[in-house]
């Protein structure tokens, strides 16, 4: 990943990050540790700025997350069109496999629904928000990934 990410960097891509945070976990020192590891591979990312790197709080699909119908859009001032699923994809190689997927979900790489085929052009397609973690994280919470 490390590889990548630098690769990407030195050419100039638009480099954004997302993680996680523990259930207890302090997002300052989150931050500064992905700062140290960033500039210890030659990476002038500003961790400290929330549109480069995104932390996500624990995620529980245990808990109850209300439906978002299609009525809600208009009522949470949020347009679909906006989200990133809606435009951006990503290519994950899990491992053990053989080749690599593109996915429409940072949060979601390991559900088959948001994994979209092996090229862009099958990829880009429409995606339903049927997960928890849509409404949760990207619908009612304000998580974006992108600006």
């Amino acid at each position: 990943m490390i590889n990548g990410l630098r690769w990407l960097w030195h050419h100039d891509f638009n480099v954004r990050l997302a993680g996680r945070l523990q259930f207890e976990g302090d997002e300052q020192a989150v931050r500064l540790g992905f700062q140290r590891l960033l500039q210890s591979e030659g990476i002038e990312l500003n961790s400290h700025d929330p549109m480069k790197l995104v932390l996500f709080p624990e995620m529980d699909e245990s808990l109850d997350t209300p439906e978002v119908t299609t009525e809600c859009w208009d009522i949470l001032d949020v347009a679909p069109a906006n989200l990133m699923c809606a435009s951006s994809r990503m290519v994950v190689k899990h491992k053990g496999s053989s080749r690599p997927t593109v996915a429409s979900c940072t949060l979601l790489p390991f559900e088959p629904e948001f994994n979209l085929g092996f090229t862009l052009a099958e990829a880009m397609t429409s995606v339903s928000l049927n997960h928890p973690h849509c409404s949760r994280f990207c619908v009612l919470g304000g998580g974006k990934c992108s600006g």
